[in-house]
């Protein structure tokens, strides 16, 4: 079957060509958002052209080449081609994958580019997943500039080795899942789990294991049904053969790979596609050929519960990280695994006020891109399309998610992210609360929210600024700026400079010196 005809392209990090299937036929493709908007221009004099705009991502276009020196060529397919590249003033080393526009025939082309650049933004900051640090578009490409991943894919370890021991098969099943919990916990079905589709950040043993290739992969919610067929023939789920399938069919793709990962063989095998999708409908799946005798009963247990034929008797992602096999301390838990907006609700009800509403002013500055999957999410709570999400909405929502709250928590994650008290989550807020915190890496952000708070641009925030700042949050009392304060303030003298904004901002992170200074 392959992959659909319009993504056969190379995928970053690789060293090596892509070898994907044949392409399968063009079918029919969910619609994208419309390009961002720009805010508007100030008026130039006549002579002054318009700065031109790229026809894909609709952002001024920008010169990728000027920020990376392009080195030797890494992998290369039929829409584009991976290079190693150089950042010209860090030294750091990336894999960039440029894709010429010139063979983005149609919208669809166009727009399947566009979300797997909105899928990447929106999964950031996840161990497993290999992540995007920059997309340009020039005249000719659209560059993403990713992590560099140097150990090679899981297919060519699996190929080296044969088979795993069980024990390394379950580690590497934990880390292949946790990529699946935290996809669907966010909205996102993958669609291509394969093992050429995870790479190895390094050569060692012990390397993490990083998803990549998000070409394929689509924004979902509960209940939605897809009728495209996609995927890899030895992968493909057998709903996704009868084109009526959720995101159940991501376990049944995992499922092949932890067969595989044991064995060395696919579960369902023919000379031709045919053969192989009428073995994956008949879903016999072979457990008496070797090694399998040797294999325990509890690593075959998983395997079956992984490939049932019927999607909703297949385990979840978070029923796998929960079973015997897969457990490292080899105990059941009770404690339900959190949601990765969960785990980040979590992380903003931590942080101090002046954070809070900083984080909100960086929110105002994301690109319609970095943010389209968390305003997906917020419409799937906001049920009542108000534009705010109440209590009710979110008890109701969380669940929908992948996961399980107290109502004391709840409560808490309300009052959190309720940034200005007035009983709401409005969309800003919840981005402000559910955003990756690498957003914080960009400097122009904290910039920007430096100077939000520093009226009088003296590069200092003083008492009064952030007692006028946070009023208007009702969070302005004499308690809160002093414990701010006596916080920030590293160098007691009653104000926050710009490098004590940053080091709260990164966490006070040592290894980030602050290299622009506000005047």
């Amino acid at each position: 079957m392959g992959n659909r005809a319009s993504r056969h392209r190379s995928d970053p990090s690789r060293g090596e060509a892509d070898r994907r299937p044949p392409p399968s036929p063009a079918r029919p493709k969910p619609q994208a958002p419309p390009p961002r908007k720009e805010s508007p221009e100030i008026p130039k004099p006549a002579s002054a052209p318009p700065p031109a705009v790229g026809r894909v991502l609709g952002r001024p276009i920008e010169d990728v080449r000027a920020t990376y020196t392009f080195g030797r060529e890494l992998g290369r397919g039929q829409f584009g081609v991976t290079y190693l590249v150089t950042h010209r003033t860090s030294g750091e080393q990336f894999a960039c994958k440029s894709i010429a526009t010139r063979k983005l025939v149609n919208r669809d082309d166009i727009e399947d580019v566009r979300r797997e650049v909105q899928i990447m933004h929106h999964l950031t900051g996840h161990r497993n997943i290999v992540e995007l640090r920059g997309v340009y578009e020039d005249r000719h490409s659209v560059n993403l500039i990713m992590e560099l991943c140097e150990g090679g894919e899981l297919f060519d370890r699996i190929i080296a080795k044969g088979h795993y021991s069980e024990r390394a098969a379950a580690a590497l099943c934990r880390e292949i899942v946790q990529v699946v919990h935290s996809c669907h916990s966010m909205g996102v079905m993958h669609r291509d789990l394969k093992p050429e589709n995870f790479l190895f950040l390094n050569k060692r043993e012990d390397s993490p294991l990083k998803a990549t290739d998000f070409g394929l992969s689509v924004f979902f919610k509960s209940g939605d049904v897809f009728k495209d067929l996609v995927g890899s023939a030895y992968y493909v789920a057998p709903e996704v053969l009868k084109r009526n399938y959720g995101a159940e069919a991501d376990i049944w793709s995992a499922g092949v790979i932890v067969y595989i990962l044991l064995s060395g063989v696919p579960p369902f095998w023919a000379d031709n596609e045919e053969g192989i999708f009428e073995a994956i409908g008949l879903g016999h799946v072979d457990f008496s050929s070797n090694p399998w005798p040797s294999i325990s009963s509890v690593a075959k247990d998983l395997v079956k519960k992984m490939l049932r034929k019927d999607p909703k008797e297949r385990l979840t992602a978070a029923e796998i990280l929960n079973h015997p096999w897969i457990r490292e301390d080899g105990e059941a838990s009770d404690k339900p695994l959190d949601s990765t907006v969960l785990n980040r609700m979590k992380q903003f009800r931590a942080m101090n006020k002046l954070k809070k509403v900083a984080l909100k002013v960086v929110a105002e500055n994301l690109s319609e891109e970095e943010i389209v999957g968390l305003k997906e999410m917020f419409k799937s709570i906001d049920t009542d399309n108000s534009g705010t999400i109440t209590l009710e909405e979110l008890r109701a929502g969380l669940p929908k998610l992948g996961t399980k709250i107290s109502e004391s928590e709840l409560r808490q994650l309300m009052d959190a992210a309720d940034v200005d008290g007035n009983g709401s989550i409005d969309y800003l807020e919840f981005i402000s609360a559910t955003m990756h915190m690498n957003r914080l890496e960009k400097e122009d952000h904290i910039f920007k929210a430096f100077e939000y708070f520093d009226k009088d641009n003296s590069g200092y925030i003083t008492k009064e600024e952030l007692e006028q700042a946070l009023k208007k949050y009702d969070m302005g009392d004499e308690k809160t700026i002093k414990e701010i304060i006596s916080e920030v303030d590293s160098d007691n003298d009653g104000r926050i400079n710009y490098e004590e904004f940053v080091a709260m901002m990164k966490n006070n992170s040592t290894d980030i010196v602050p290299n622009r200074r506000h005047k």
